[in-house]
């Protein structure tokens, strides 16, 4: 049996979601919210499988709640389901930890499929939605790749280390922490230490 909890503020929305999922002899809807917090408060003490999570709620925004509910190590898996489609909200839920977005419009058989591939470990997601990820990653520059040298060298460049201290910090010679450099500046296209740190640090690289 898949246990769920139902994070809307509408309660006509929550019963019809509640409809939906009842002909469904594997799904049991256990509890449901009208906010995100108390979406956190209820998997907290009844560990639902899933939890199909609006995102816009007075009380609290839901993707607020994704990324807690994600990092507080709990077993369930948020569905985001909602009627915004925007590549903010999209992007934001999605790299708070949802396991997927779905539209409201939805049909019920659609609904309990996409349940049932979460609570498996998939990602489900509604086709515009899975058009607009593709659309963005495209549209997003190649991340550079630095070796675990440079990266090294970065690091200490972005604690204010001169080239002389990171040569004796890592064994080498000052020559060679220069190259090191001057070779990090062109992967990430910038041409002084601290536009290095901060593009590395904008792509996730420190």
């Amino acid at each position: 049996m898949i246990r769920i909890l139902l994070a809307d503020d509408h309660p006509v929305v929550r019963e019809g979601l509640r409809g939906m999922l009842a002909a469904e002899p594997d799904l049991e809807v256990v509890a449901d919210a009208s906010n995100g917090p108390q979406a956190e408060a209820l998997c907290a003490e009844l560990e639902p499988d899933i939890v199909l999570m609006d995102l816009r709620m007075p009380g609290g925004d839901g993707v607020e709640s994704i990324g807690r509910l994600t990092a507080s190590g709990l077993p369930c898996r948020v569905i985001v389901l909602t009627t915004y489609e925007t590549d903010r909200d999209i992007l934001r839920a999605v790299e708070a930890g949802a396991a997927g977005y779905l539209l409201k419009d939805l049909a019920r058989g659609e609904l309990a499929q996409a349940v049932r591939a979460a609570a498996r470990g998939e990602t489900v997601l509604a086709p515009s939605v899975a058009a607009r990820l593709v659309d963005q990653l495209r549209a997003r520059p190649e991340r550079p790749r630095l070796s675990d040298r440079e990266v090294s060298v970065l690091r200490l460049v972005a604690e204010g280390c001169t080239n002389a201290e990171i040569g004796r910090r890592l064994f080498v010679a000052e020559s060679t922490v220069k190259t090191h450099v001057v070779r990090i500046f062109g992967k990430l296209g910038v041409d002084d230490r601290t536009a290095a740190v901060t593009r590395a640090m904008s792509l996730g690289l420190l």
